[in-house]
């Protein structure tokens, strides 16, 4: 450690002094005129260079078809920003930031685009000693994948028989492959290219700070870890809940729906940072183990038992806030007799000894009453027998410990007590901790965390091949069972309602229900 270098209040190097140490590199932004980049990719770069988190011998290179100039990108990248920013433009900052954008014209497909890139990077690697470091960020759909890829082996030099001075990473967007055979072909044309640990699939709920804390939150309290398992937990609950409906993504929603767009990435990533074993070390390949492990050991359903432990539902017209919003089917670029569903319901098992004959109920929907995103764990009732003859015990509710995501981001755990007075009457309270109110800083959206973590090369909270093998195999045979058999009678929830009545019906046949959000 360098005389200079600043320490923390602990004594070690500060935080700041530990980005410092980021190697230089160049970001290439395949995608860089879409909407992906527009409200997402820009402003989390713009806030990284805010906190000088970025290295300081950085560069963003963006690669599109539009018929942009270097000016041009910087200027629509101000835009997105002032439009996006979690926090306002600081000039100064921005003036450097906006030094270091620039942009290449092109089709993906043509070699002479590729070489115009090959030869920005080279002039920019000269210009702002980018060291020959390269982060491809993929911010386009799945089948634009084997151009890039062809085109940067060709004159990127990347590729398993390249020789080349730096690194080559590459982020990849979901959603990655349509089912377990386009996966796997996906995964096999990443390869060709890049090795597995260069390969960072992203999934923009791993880099939620809330969804980060479930590991802290289970491995560093005593007092969680000894209670996580079947002798103690009755089931668990995860809601990714939406009020709002599909707005401009028709087309590739009526040809996805609410099973590959949400339930086989974030919901069984949520599920697997729940139920996995701890890890040796806080590493990408001892988190990413354990997660594989539960994805393995997760029941796979086929034929007439997805009938049983699944519902799907599709909304009508209905009301959303006060005011009326139109039915899927009445939605721009969806079909008018489209089988797509928006909703899902499933109840699985992870066939472990920590968790056997625990069901996870998991539910996504659109259009349903509110926004919200959590973890329910409702452990098993405490024996009443003391209560009974001086208390409604009937009304006392089971324990709940529930990890908010969004929005209000916290952790809160309901348990039983007695109302002041006489006689004995017990109630459920609830302990709140809440992440604004209590550290009162503004946390770094997803991308601004993903981002870093590629450039640093800490790949912990991104998928790996085998991981997304997994959860598309979980998938595969509710996948087929869907096909072959005929839809419900769609729609059949209306927009503001909590889904179908398969939904509720597949708890009630186990004695338990939803919880209210």
């Amino acid at each position: 450690m360098s005389a200079g270098t600043p320490l923390s209040a602990s004594g070690g190097p500060s935080a700041a002094a530990a980005e410092e140490a980021l190697e230089p590199c160049a970001m290439v932004i395949f995608g860089a005129s879409g909407d992906l980049t527009h409200r997402m990719l820009l402003p989390a770069l713009y806030n990284l260079a805010l906190d000088r988190r970025l290295p300081p011998r950085f560069a963003v290179v963006g690669f599109a078809r539009s018929d942009w100039t270097d000016d041009e990108f910087r200027r629509r990248a101000r835009q997105s920003v002032q439009q996006f920013s979690r926090r306002p433009v600081d000039d100064a900052v921005w003036e450097s930031f906006a030094n270091s954008l620039f942009f290449v014209s092109g089709e993906y497909h043509q070699p002479q685009a590729h070489a115009r890139l090959a030869a920005l990077l080279k002039k920019v690697e000269k210009e702002r000693g980018t060291g020959g470091n390269h982060l491809y960020y993929l911010a386009l759909p799945p089948t634009t994948f084997p151009l890039i890829i062809g085109g940067l082996q060709k004159t990127g030099g990347i590729g398993r028989d390249h020789q080349r001075d730096g690194w080559a990473r590459v982020i990849v967007e979901k959603p990655f492959g349509a089912d377990l055979e386009s996966a796997r072909e996906l995964n096999r044309q990443v390869h060709n290219a890049f090795r597995e640990d260069d390969v960072y699939r992203i999934d923009h709920y791993l880099g939620k700070e809330t969804v980060q804390n479930i590991l802290v939150f289970r491995f560093a309290n005593g007092i969680f870890e000894p209670i996580w398992n079947r002798r103690y937990v009755d089931h668990v609950q995860i809601t990714v809940a939406e009020s709002i409906g599909v707005g401009q993504r028709g087309s590739y929603y009526d040809a996805t729906g609410a099973l590959r767009d949400i339930v086989q990435n974030h919901m069984l990533q949520l599920l697997s940072l729940v139920a996995m074993e701890p890890p040796i070390a806080f590493n990408g390949r001892a988190v990413r183990n354990e997660k594989v492990k539960v994805l393995h050991a997760v029941r796979h359903l086929a034929g007439e038992e997805v009938d049983a432990a699944t519902a799907r539902g599709q909304y009508a017209r209905g009301w959303i806030s006060g005011q009326e919003v139109p039915g899927y089917r009445e939605e721009d670029n969806v079909s008018p007799h489209s089988a797509t569903e928006t909703f899902v319901a499933l109840r699985l098992f992870v066939d472990s000894w920590r968790w056997a004959d625990v069901p996870f109920y998991l539910r996504t929907g659109k259009r349903l009453p509110k926004r919200s995103t959590e973890i329910a764990v409702q452990f098993k009732r405490a024996p009443h027998l003391l209560f009974r003859d001086i208390a409604d015990v009937s009304a006392m509710e089971p324990n709940f410990l529930t990890i908010r995501i969004q929005p209000n981001e916290g952790i809160s755990i309901k348990f039983l007590t007695k109302v002041p007075g006489s006689p004995v009457r017990i109630r459920p309270a609830n302990m709140d901790f809440i992440y604004g109110a209590s550290f009162l800083v503004q946390a770094p959206s997803a991308y601004e965390t993903l981002i870093l973590d590629a450039l640093r090369g800490d790949a912990t909270l991104f998928t790996r091949a085998d991981e997304v093998e997994a959860a598309w195999s979980i998938m595969a045979g509710v996948l087929e069972r869907w096909q072959s058999a005929p839809p419900p009678a769609f729609p059949d929830y209306e927009a503001g309602t909590w889904g179908p009545a398969g939904a509720d019906a597949l708890v009630e046949r186990d004695g338990r229900e939803w919880r209210r959000l």
